[in-house]
């Protein structure tokens, strides 16, 4: 048997994203004319420009830097994608997964979004769970009948969020191009914090939708 066919709708509000990105850009705005104002009311605009084209300098090293390292760690997300390895951490977290997300029907694309990001994410593959990330609030959309976010939303988004991280590897990145004398000293660290913050973020879930139930808001 296939698995169940479900309605490809999607409802999308992006107003709010857009918003955001303006009140960001007015920000950012802000600060670069009156860092300009400030240097030139105090004489100091041959320093504002030195260190302006320093940090333009270092960012850009910085980038390149980080070009090897990154697409290392992307070849192994895509190698372990291909072996498998992904959809065996997946049929190993579904059972778990499903106990947090019971308004998902079994089956369900969402479902596997969902446990694809979470694996991405294990990894420290950011840049490969993105994808996944949308593509799974938009399964979840398909499921929502409300305006308003739905349960499992809110539970994936607070899981997303609090990230549960085995392999840093774009901290891990970024330490190697800061030579470091040892980059990955912080996976220990990075795990537990990692774990702890996931642990937080579900029970809170898990709470604001026990109220959320008792208030009828649901």
């Amino acid at each position: 048997m296939g698995l169940p066919k479900y309605p490809q709708r999607y409802y999308g509000d992006y107003s709010l994203i857009t918003k955001g990105g303006y009140a960001i850009n007015k920000a950012f705005g802000f600060l670069i004319i009156s860092s300009i104002i400030a240097a030139a009311f105090t004489g100091k605009i041959s320093t504002l420009t030195a260190d302006t084209m320093s940090a333009a300098a270092a960012g850009v090293t910085r980038v390149f830097g980080l070009i090897g390292i990154l697409t290392l760690w992307l070849g192994v997300a895509k190698i372990a994608e291909r072996s498998g390895l992904l959809r065996l951490f997946t049929k190993v977290l579904q059972p778990f997964l499903s106990l947090l997300f019971p308004s998902i029907p079994k089956g369900h694309p969402a479902m596997g979004s969902i446990l694809m990001n979470f694996s991405a994410n294990l990894f420290g593959f950011g840049s490969a769970a993105t994808p996944f990330g949308l593509k799974a609030m938009q399964e979840l959309q398909s499921l929502n009948r409300s305006e308003n976010a739905s349960e499992a939303m809110c539970t994936f988004l607070a899981i997303n969020t609090s990230s549960l991280t085995l392999i840093p590897s774009t901290i891990i990145a970024l330490r190697v191009n800061a030579h470091s004398a040892n980059p990955a000293e912080i996976v220990g660290p990075m795990i537990i914090a990692t774990l702890v913050s996931t642990f937080v973020a579900v029970n809170a879930d898990i709470l604001c939708r026990f109220h959320s139930r008792k208030r009828g808001l649901n």
